[in-house]
This record gives C-alpha cells, structure tokens and sequence, in this order.
C-alpha cells in the first residue's frame, strides 16, 4: 500500500484512507470496499428527531461546520458510506433536516447525497458560501499553504497558543519534516504559525520551502492525437546537427526547457535521438515526450469525457477529451521494479477520493532509513488504494523516477488537473468521493 507523498506506508494517510472507507491492512494486497466506514465513537443515541422530519428555524438559511475536516454521507445514518468532508467555519446551504440513527440532533441535508450531524454543527443565518467559490483558492504558485521544513534542532507543536511555554506539546517533530503554515500570529515576543493540522508552531524553527515554478502546457488541437513538444530533463542538453554523437553543436538547451519534437515518420529513425527541427537532434534520454496511445475501453470518447493517461517509460502525464489531448507535463512516479511496494501500479482506475490536502509519512514503516512527513501534501487525488496523484513541494526532480509510488506533479500542474477532474469539490468542502452521478476520472498507467 502506498501512504506517503511517494507512496510509502504511513500512519497519517492509513488514517485517511480508513476515514474514506477503504480499511486496508499494511502490506496487505486485498482492499475492503471503499463505500463504508465506521464513525469515531461518539453519540449513539436516536434521539427525539430519529424516524422523522425536524423543523427548522425560519431564519435558518445554512449550516456552519465547527471542526475541521467535518464528515458528510450520503444519507442521515451513521451507517450511510461516506460522501465527503466540509471545512472548518464553512458555510453549507441548508436544504431539509432529517432523524437518523448515530446523532442526538437532526440530521441536516447540505448538498446532493450530503448530510451531517447536527451534534458539531449548527444553524446559521446568512447566505450559504457560493457555489462558484473554491475552498482552496487557485494561487499563482499552485500551493494552497505557505510550507516550510523542520530546522535541524526540530520543533514541538502546541495546540493552543496559550499553552505555548507551559503546556505538555501536541507533537514532536523532526527535523526535515514539512509543515503547511495557515497565518502567523505574535505571542509572548515570538511568531508562531497555525499549521494545516491545527497546531501552533514557532516559526523561529522553520524554514521556508521554495517550491518549483515549472508547470505542463496545453496541447493544440490537431489531426495527429499526439503530444508535439517534450521536456529537457537534465542540466544541459546539448543539440546535434544530425542524429549522430559526433556532429555536436554549440548549442544547450536549460533544464525544463519546452521542445517541439518532430513527429517520427519511419522505422529508420535512430531510438536514441528525437528530432526538434532541421538540422537539430538531441539525444532521447534528455527530453521526455509521451508516445501516442489510443484511449482505454472505459473511456467514452465520444462524449468527450475528459481522462489521464500517465506513461511510465518516459515520465510524462497527458489530459484528454476523448481522444484529442489537451494537456501535458511531466511527473516523479515510483522508482521500484514493476510490482514492487515502491512501484507505480499498471491499469486503468478511477479516481476515488480527492483531498484539497493530506498529511504523509513513513512513521511506522519500522524498516526505513529515515523517518520523514510532509504536512498537508496539495491537491491529492488517489486512484488505485493508496497510490494517487499530488502536488510535491519538496523536490525538482520531475521528469524522473523519484517517489515510493504516487504520481508526483508540480504543484501548479497538481492545482490545474485536481479542478479538471471529477468528482468535482463543491464550494466549502475538503475532500469529496464519487456518487453513481458522478463518477471519478479515469486514470490510466501504462
């Protein structure tokens, strides 16, 4: 199973996933179904609302959520599967309330197939978040946080500022661990930053993180189907006048650089040369291009419906509306040997769960080197257990084999797709699973 932001066993994404109803046992290859959950133990009582409609106040117009990540499902029982999580302080339109088993208090419908308890929420006045509005804001960056690392002394994490000093800490963490800061506040002489889980940090301990500024390119329309540009992928790479080692240039193209590739158009075409134009050939290894493959059967191409299709060989991504790409980059899938534990898994899947931010780590994986994690991972997307696309704040090695499974993007690529992808995240909520109407992207691995 792959838990960590490269797709390694760890406790805080195991959480995740049993939250979202896929019980997966660590190192095992068999999966629950992933349509139900157990709640936390709270309440049980039916209370005087169970088996019948609740009243609502007439100047009740929306629900305010009191907790972070609070849970959504699809029906007003404890037992109904999972539909979603809602933001902290978010607003969600108030449209029926309802008795159901598991919550003292009614039941209160928030969406299409979402409902949550009334026992850590309450009714609001005012007008519900518009549909339009994204909890995670697009940034210029593609980072719904500012992130930074543990410095080398590490740093403990207080729930409460007030308990900053003279409290027990809420957590120990190491150096070289990642956290996603919120805002910043002053106290008792020092700044201290809210963390994505909640907790306050000082931020003497921290530093920032520089995320890369790359990002993917759309793909013009054309007869071909084919992605016509690719991606230097090493420091320099140096441009030949014919494909052959011999006839070097003075010419280098940077790192990232975008290249239009010609189009092969023979058998005879040396494998270990692309062609960029007339009289200029760069070696294959430097550049990574996606090779044309037609759409997999559980695509309906003649609706259009948009898909992913990840190839392994060259390290690249391609959007798609039926068979016409739109969209591409490059990724940092897994560097195992095919069928290990640290290997990007071959198939076709649907995406199953998507989180605006998770956290991720090693922690419990007993045989590691070293324990690292990474607080609120961007943009997750899981599609095969464990293993999902997000964004990756920690490296520049795209283009590369580089995770422990997951399909590592830029971030601003990670921001791009996650909005392009069903099942769509409704204004005011942080994660979000399918529904027979709407279902998860297809995400193909080859």
């Amino acid at each position: 199973m792959k838990t960590s932001p490269s797709g390694a066993k760890g406790r805080e994404v195991l959480r995740i996933l049993i939250v979202f109803g896929l019980a997966l046992s660590l190192g095992s290859a068999e999966a629950q179904p992933a349509d139900r959950w157990e709640l936390p133990a709270g309440p049980q009582a039916q209370g005087p609302w169970y088996g019948s409609d609740a009243p609502l106040p007439a100047w009740a117009t929306a629900v305010r959520i009191l907790r972070t990540d609070e849970s959504l499902l699809v029906d007003a029982s404890k037992g109904a599967a999972r539909r979603g999580s809602a933001a902290r302080e978010a607003r969600l339109p108030l449209f029926a309330a309802r008795g159901g088993a598991g919550c003292s208090s009614p039941w209160y419908s928030v969406g299409p197939e979402a409902w949550v308890c009334g026992d850590n929420v309450e009714l609001s006045r005012g007008t519900p978040v518009p549909a339009d509005v994204k909890t995670y804001p697009q940034s210029p960056d593609g980072l719904p946080y500012r992130y930074y690392f543990v410095g080398p002394n590490g740093t403990s994490t207080f729930k409460r500022l007030r308990e900053v000093g003279v409290g027990e800490p809420a957590q120990v963490l190491d150096p070289g661990f990642a956290v996603g800061i919120l805002e910043e506040r002053a106290f008792d002489g020092q700044r201290y930053g809210l963390s994505g889980n909640d907790y306050w940090i000082p931020m003497s301990d921290l530093n920032p993180a520089r995320p890369i500024s790359f990002q993917g390119a759309e793909v013009p329309a054309s007869d071909h189907k084919s992605v016509p540009f690719g991606w230097v992928v090493t420091n320099s790479a140096r441009v030949y006048s014919k494909p052959n080692r011999a006839a070097i240039t003075s010419e280098s193209l940077p790192q990232f650089m975008r290249v239009d590739v010609v189009p092969e158009t023979g058998s005879s075409k040396p494998s270990d040369f692309l062609q960029l134009g007339e009289k200029r050939w760069v070696l294959a290894k430097e550049v990574r291009h996606q090779s044309s493959a037609s759409p997999p059967d559980e695509v309906n191409v003649s609706a259009h419906e948009r898909w992913i299709d990840v190839e392994l060989a060259t390290q690249t991504l391609t959007a798609f509306e039926g068979d016409q790409p739109i969209f591409a980059t490059i990724v940092s899938t897994g560097k195992g040997r095919p069928g290990s534990a640290n290997a990007t898994p071959k198939g076709t899947f649907r995406v199953w769960a998507k989180l605006g931010a998770a956290n991720m780590d090693n922690l419990e994986d007993e045989g590691a080197n070293r324990f690292w994690r990474m607080e609120s991972v961007p943009y997750v997307q899981y599609f095969s257990k464990g293993v999902g696309l997000h964004g990756a704040y920690w490296h520049r090695g795209f283009g590369n084999v580089r995770s422990h499974g997951c399909v590592n993007l830029a971030p601003l690529d990670a921001q791009r797709l996650f909005y392009m992808t069903t099942p769509r995240l409704p204004a005011g909520w942080t994660a979000v699973l399918p529904s027979e109407h709407e279902l998860g992207t297809v995400v193909r691995v080859r």
